[in-house]
């Protein structure tokens, strides 16, 4: 079994994609995730047509209602607050009973984010991990930092994409790099998301 040759590939592809684990980041990403949100894109997530959707949704206010994320909105506070700028809710702030169980909420969630970082932080110091053989911690924990910023770099440019879509072409900002983007998502039919 040791000279089994997998459909010619390298040593260094075979070993990135199956030992590593690239192979099913990529199929968890493109079969799992990236198909539902292209082909979500074109109703803009403004759809609920379906009972699916429906149950969808609820489950989805449920989970809003916990609180569980409300980390994000700590942080949407903070980088509002260093630009300088509003936040632009429709909601008026929360009062009374409902600031307290929203502020509740927000330290639960902080607490919950907080036991998960040290959690994952020791794993990594600590060789509890299953990252490659001969990878020193530090390095460990830098390779986590880069993917965790690369995730979020991806979520925000989505939301971001989305968010334009609803944009005529002429609010699409005055940049280059915004228009040659918005120019190459939004060419055609718009179905380059």
């Amino acid at each position: 079994a040791g000279d089994v040759d997998l459909w010619g590939l390298p040593e260094g592809v075979k070993t990135a994609f199956f030992g590593v684990g690239l192979a099913m980041i990529f199929f968890t990403a493109m079969i799992g995730q990236l198909n539902s949100q292209v082909n979500a894109s074109v109703c803009m997530l403004d759809y609920c047509n379906n009972y699916f959707s429906v149950f969808t949704m609820w489950v989805a206010m449920a989970i809003e209602f916990t609180g569980l994320l409300h980390s994000s909105y700590l942080i949407a506070m903070l980088v509002n607050k260093l630009a300088g700028a509003e936040s632009n809710s429709k909601e008026d702030p929360p009062s009374g009973g409902a600031m307290l169980f929203y502020w509740g909420r927000c330290l639960m969630s902080l607490a919950i984010l907080s036991f998960c970082g040290v959690v994952t932080i020791n794993a990594l110091f600590t060789g509890q991990t299953t990252i490659w053989e001969g990878i020193p911690p530090t390095l460990s924990f830098i390779i986590f930092l880069i993917l965790m910023s690369i995730v979020g770099m991806m979520e925000g440019m989505q939301i971001a994409f989305f968010a334009c879509a609803k944009l005529r072409a002429e609010e699409r900002g005055t940049s280059k790099f915004a228009k040659m983007t918005a120019n190459l998502l939004f060419k055609g039919d718009g179905n380059n998301l």
